[in-house]
């Protein structure tokens, strides 16, 4: 069993930062890699995938978001954080981590990201 807890979101002005954490606990050392997801208003009903990083850390990024998102982890802190710069309009939704193991999905509560001037 794994818990995934996110924080870190907010109201920002479009060109401005956020940095979001997804903070894992139970048994983490199974994790094979964590994804950030997100629903926005174009994406209402299928959260779109924004980045991964692998037990490794190896990391993927969705083209909407590369170049302005950095994903990384911090293994002692058992923490995955999203750093994202030059936020957009188009960036605001409900941002959410998860990762599978064995079969088993596993879903954070999601933490609201509004980009608005």
């Amino acid at each position: 069993q794994v818990q995934l807890a996110e924080s870190g979101g907010g109201l920002v002005q479009p060109g401005g930062s956020l940095r979001l954490s997804c903070a894992a606990s139970g048994n983490t050392s199974s994790i094979p890699y964590i994804d950030w997801f997100r629903r926005t208003a174009t994406h209402q009903h299928e959260r779109e995938w924004v980045a991964q990083i692998t037990a490794r850390g190896t990391t993927f990024y969705a083209d909407t978001v590369q170049g302005r998102f950095t994903i990384s982890r911090n293994d002692l802190q058992n923490t995955v954080t999203l750093q994202m710069n030059n936020l957009k309009p188009d960036d605001t939704g409900v941002y959410y981590c998860t990762t599978s193991i064995s079969h088993s999905h596993y879903w954070g509560q999601g933490t609201q990201v509004t980009v608005s001037s």
